[in-house]
This record gives C-alpha cells, structure tokens and sequence, in this order.
C-alpha cells in the first residue's frame, strides 16, 4: 500500500512484497503523531492524488531547509471594527474591515469566521505552527478597549499569515481574504470546499516535495540534534516570554496608578506652598508664587504622561509576546511527530538488521520520514526568521517610545525651570 507518491518522488519500490515483520503502530491512539497522521503516512499508508495547486516545496536555502518563498508576497490590513446587527437589531457583532494588498478590495469578517479559518488550517497543517488568534470576549465597560486591543491582536496575527509562505497561499486563506462580504452563496461554497479537503492530515504530507539528487538527503543524528536544539531553545523563550510579560504587565500597572499618583503627590505638596507663600502680600513674591503654582502644574502632568505611556511601548510588546506565545505551544505537537516519524525510521532499520523487514521497505519508511524532517526544518527556519524580524522591530519601537516619553518629561521640567528666571 505505497500510495501515491509526492511529486518528484519513485513509487516506494517493493511495496507489493510480503515481509515477516511490520513497524509497530503506536498504542496510544490520541498521540499526536497518531492524530496528525504522521504516523499512517511514515508507514506508507496515505493515498490521495496531489494536484499541481496542492503542491508545497520545500527547498535548501543558505540556512538550511526552507519553504520555497511565495512568489506573490501581499499584507492585509484590518481596520475600523464596526458595530453591525442582525435579527433587526437584536444581536450585534463586530466586523473587521480586511484590505488585502493583492486585490485591493476590501472585505468584512467577524470574530467567528477568523475562528473558522484558525480551525480549518490548525487541522490541515500537522507541522506548521498556525499562529492562534486573541481571545474572544468582550464584556462590560472596558468594550471599546478590548475592541481595540483584539484589532491589535488580529493585525498580528495576519501579518504572521501573510508572512507564512504556506499559509498565505492556501486555499482555505485566500477564500476568507477574498470572498466578497455580501455574497453569502460564495462564501459557504468555499467553506464547505475547504471543509471537504482530501489533503488534510496523514493526506497532507502527501504534498510535500523535497529536495532530491545528490547531498539532498538528510542525515538523521543531525536532524534530531538540531530538533531537539530547538525544542530546548522554545522551551527556554517560553519562560522568559511568560517573564517578561509579567514584568511588563506589572510595570505598566505601576505606571497608571503608583507612578501617576506620586508625582500627582509632589505637585499637590508644590501647591500647597504657593499657596501659602500668596498669604505674603507683598508684590515682590508674586512671581515666585507663580513659578512654584506652575512647577506643580508640571508635576501634576508628568503624572499623567505616566498614566498614558505603557499603551505606547509596553502594551505593543505584550501584544507580541501573547502572539509568541501561541506560536510556542504549537511546537511541542510539531516536534511529536516530527519525533514519532524518527522513531519508525529506527525501528525498521533495527528489523532490517535482524533480517526480520526487506531493505525497500525500510528505505520506504525513511524516504517519508525525510520528508517530515524536511518540512519540520522549514517550519523552524520560518520561525527563526519571523523572530528576528519581530523583536528587532518591536524592541526599537519600544525604545523609540521611551526616548519620546522621557523628551515630554525633560520638556515639562525645563518650561517650569524657565518661570524662575524673571522672579
């Protein structure tokens, strides 16, 4: 039961013989290498005909392993979430205005088609981490915040798709981006198209073509140091990302009440002494009076220009760590089957040493396990890319923000310096 094969790649020879021992299969059905299908396409077991648009390339870049760039690369923006009813008025819902760059037209969806679309792709894409989306409810009287802040979330979260060489192309994607949001037979077609896609799961990786010839083979040992770096490596982000965010969250809370209450503090106790300075009547002190009335003002708006900062630099990067932190509980189940696929391969050559499974089967088994450390090695190398792409761009954002902050502040205590020259 070879099944069809990946383009590029021979039919797994000797497929048809009988041989005395097969790979076991893995008792615990829930595993995700079970549940993906990792494990029925490594034994040779997935079949399904892969059409020229399913195909997925994977090919050798300076780092290694990468998905073939797309070669039409587009943003799509969200903007203005507007507030719309049905039922005549008894439900309402908020709808995202999405423009994406390669169309130019623009489309509305709501919370519950990006849940949708998330659904479908998580289930289709066993090794590709999916970023996830915010969280979904909005109650009471913080609503225009959240709002806002769940845009900030989705903004992130397409950019993350439209940056993914696999995920900006797929079907599925380009149906959400481009349906028009008015022709409502359109869009269920494309959605019960998507929902009855073949080349989900073990079917999946069918559709992987990889490099072939010469040096393009992968070494195992090597594959899984590299692997089992960057399972490391996640693991150690994660932490520091949960870290970070709670000193973050921490600091900014500090900023709207603590900080913003002191500095309101020491301008209240500056008042209080120009007020008590005004009982002098005497003309030569109202200037003086004045300055220190003004030093306070200053202190009183430095407070708040405490209260309003964490929104420009701290928030933004919370937004992205929260999007990271969902990219980092996807790998554990990427590096499962990655893990499980590797675990066969070793299996069949231990039965090809005891004589107990033919050679062809055995290279069967590891010419498909390459095909899953190919497209597993991608995904890693995409991940690192994004990363350095992100927090280079977040982090001067941050800084930029506070040069700007402490600028304001620095402004504020030299207009209040200036009152004291004529006193």
């Amino acid at each position: 039961r070879g099944g069809a094969r990946p383009p590029g790649h021979p039919h797994p020879p000797g497929g048809g013989a009988k041989s005395s021992a097969t790979v076991s299969r893995n008792l615990n059905r829930f595993s995700t290498f079970v549940k993906s299908g990792g494990e029925a396409f490594v034994l040779g077991e997935a079949s399904g005909f892969v059409k020229d648009g399913d195909k997925l390339c994977v090919v050798l870049g300076p780092r290694g392993p990468q998905w073939q760039e797309n070669p039409y690369p587009f943003q799509c923006s969200i903007e203005d979430p507007t507030k719309q009813t049905k039922f005549k008025g008894m439900k309402s819902y908020i709808a995202y205005k999405l423009v994406p760059s390669h169309t130019g037209q623009q489309v509305h969806r709501r919370y519950k088609h990006f849940d949708w679309l998330y659904g479908r792709l998580a289930e289709k894409f066993p090794v590709i981490s999916v970023p996830h989306l915010p969280e979904k409810q909005a109650t009471g009287r913080f609503e225009e915040d959240f709002i806002s802040k769940r845009r900030k979330g989705l903004a992130w979260w397409m950019d993350h798709m439209c940056s993914h060489p696999v995920l900006a192309q797929c079907d599925a994607f380009q149906h959400f981006l481009t349906c028009p949001s008015t022709d409502e037979k359109a869009w269920k077609q494309g959605k019960r198209k998507a929902e009855k896609d073949e080349m989900v799961g073990a079917n999946f990786f069918l559709t992987i073509s990889v490099p072939t010839g010469p040096g393009a083979s992968l070494d195992l040992q090597e594959v899984e140091s590299q692997v089992d770096g960057f399972k490391t490596f996640t693991k150690k982000m994660d932490e520091s990302a949960l870290q970070l965010n709670h000193t973050a969250n921490e600091f900014a809370r500090k900023q709207v009440t603590g900080f913003k209450k002191e500095y309101q503090k020491v301008g209240h106790s500056f008042k209080c002494l120009s007020q008590a300075f005004e009982l002098d009547q005497q003309a030569f002190s109202a200037g003086l009076n004045q300055a220190i009335a003004f030093t306070a003002e200053a202190y009183d708006a430095i407070g708040d220009l405490f209260a309003d900062q964490p929104r420009q630099d701290l928030d933004p990067v919370m937004d992205l760590l929260a999007l990271y932190q969902g990219h980092l509980a996807n790998f554990p189940d990427i590096i499962h089957v990655q893990k499980g696929a590797l675990t066969k391969v070793k299996e069949s050559k231990r039965h090809v040493e005891e004589g107990k499974m033919e050679l062809q089967k055995a290279e069967g088994i590891q010419e498909r396990c390459n095909i899953i450390s190919f497209a597993t090695l991608a995904e890693i190398n995409h991940f690192h890319k994004i990363r350095v792409r992100d927090f280079k761009s977040q982090m001067q954002h941050f800084l930029q923000q506070q040069i700007i902050f402490f600028q304001k502040v620095t402004q504020k205590l030299e207009e209040a310096l200036h009152k004291y020259d004529s006193v």
